[in-house]
C-alpha cells in the first residue's frame, strides 16, 4: 500500500482491523441516522501534507467510494481561497473565502471535508437539517413545499463536457417512499437563468428558497461547529444543509484556510431518484452517481496542491 499511488488504492486495499468497526458505525450514522460525523485529533501539523493526504483517503475510502469533483477528475479536492468568486457563473463557491449560505454540493452522497489549516477569522461551519426544514414547510406552509417539488434548472457552472448542456434539470426537494432528499443551490438555480432554454423561476419558487433559508437558520434546526485542524466532517449530502462564513485569511501563504474534500458515493446506500443519477451519470458498475463528468483528455487524480482557478 505504501508503495502505491493512492488513486489506485479502493478501501479494500487497507487493512485497518481496528478502525473497520469504528469506521463502519460512522458511516451507518451518516446514511442511516443524525446525518453527520465530527471526528477530531489527526495530528495534521505534525505530518507532511502526503501522509495527512493518505491516511484521509484511506479513511474516506472506508466510509464511501471517492468520485470526481470536477471536469478534470479531481478526486481529492481543496476548499482554499484560490481567487474565485462564489458569485460568478462560471466558478464554484469552494474556490473563494465568500460566505455560501445553507446549500447542498452538487454531486456526492456524502461530503467530507479535513481542516488543515483555519482561517485568521470567519470561515465557521454551520449544518441544518433538511428533512426538519422540509416537515415545518409541509405543516405550515405546503404550497411552498410543492413550489420546491417542481423542476429546476441548475447550473453547471463551466463544469460542461461535450454532449451535456450547460444545466441540468431536477427538483429541490424528492420526496422518496421511505426518504426525503434535497439538492438545494438556489445561487446554481438563479445563474441557470441566464440559459434561455433553462426552466423560469418565479416569484413562488424564489419565496420558497428564502423560507428554506430561513429554517435552515432557525436555532431548532441547524448546528454550529467548532471545526478545528485535524478534524474530519463527514455530511450526509442528501438530507443535511451546510453553510459558511465568509472569512479572512492569514497572509502568510502556508497558514492560508485549506480543507481537503472528498465527495464519496455509497454503493449500498437509499434508492436514488432518476435526475439524481441522470445528473452526472452513474458508475457502472455499483449504479450510483460517479461524480462529475469528466473531459475527454482528463483522467481521475488526486492532486495535493489547489488546481489553478478556471474560467
Amino acid at each position: 500500500v505504501l508503495g502505491r499511488e493512492f488513486i489506485d488504492l479502493s478501501g479494500e486495499d487497507f487493512s485497518l482491523p481496528l478502525l473497520d468497526p469504528f469506521l463502519a458505525d460512522i458511516r451507518n450514522e451518516v446514511v442511516d441516522g443524525r446525518g453527520f460525523v465530527l471526528l477530531r485529533g489527526l495530528p495534521v501539523e505534525e505530518w507532511p501534507l502526503a501522509l495527512t493526504a493518505r491516511v484521509y483517503w484511506a479513511i474516506g475510502s472506508r466510509v464511501g467510494v471517492p468520485i470526481s469533483q470536477n471536469r478534470v477528475g479531481n478526486l481529492l479536492g481543496h476548499v482554499t481561497d484560490v481567487g474565485g468568486e462564489a458569485d460568478h457563473p462560471n466558478q464554484r463557491g469552494h474556490q473563494s473565502s465568500d460566505a455560501l449560505a445553507f446549500h447542498t454540493d452538487i454531486g456526492a452522497e456524502i461530503v467530507s471535508l479535513l481542516c488543515l489549516h483555519g482561517a485568521r477569522s470567519g470561515g465557521e461551519s454551520t449544518l441544518a437539517s433538511a428533512v426538519s426544514v422540509w416537515n415545518n414547510m409541509v405543516v405550515e406552509r405546503p404550497d411552498l413545499a410543492k413550489a420546491l417539488t417542481d423542476t429546476f434548472g441548475f447550473d453547471r457552472r463551466n463544469e460542461v463536457v461535450d454532449g451535456q448542456d450547460p444545466w441540468y434539470e431536477m427538483p429541490v426537494f424528492f420526496p422518496m417512499e421511505k426518504h426525503i432528499m434535497v439538492s438545494f443551490v438556489p445561487e446554481f438555480i438563479r445563474s441557470a437563468q441566464r440559459f434561455e432554454a433553462a426552466p423560469r423561476l418565479s416569484a413562488h419558487h424564489n419565496e420558497a428558497f428564502d423560507r428554506v433559508k430561513e429554517l435552515a437558520n432557525d436555532p431548532r434546526f441547524k448546528l454550529e461547529m467548532d471545526f478545528r485542524p485535524g478534524d474530519i466532517q463527514f455530511v450526509n449530502n442528501l438530507i443535511v444543509l451546510h453553510s459558511r462564513t465568509e472569512y479572512e485569511d492569514w497572509p502568510e501563504a502556508e497558514r492560508r484556510r485549506h480543507l481537503l474534500r472528498l465527495w464519496l458515493a455509497v454503493p449500498d446506500g437509499w434508492p436514488m431518484p432518476d435526475p439524481i443519477l441522470a445528473r452526472h451519470g452513474t458508475d457502472p458498475i455499483t449504479g450510483r452517481p460517479c461524480g462529475v463528468s469528466l473531459e475527454p483528455d482528463a483522467t481521475l487524480n488526486t492532486p495535493l496542491t489547489p488546481p489553478v482557478l478556471r474560467t
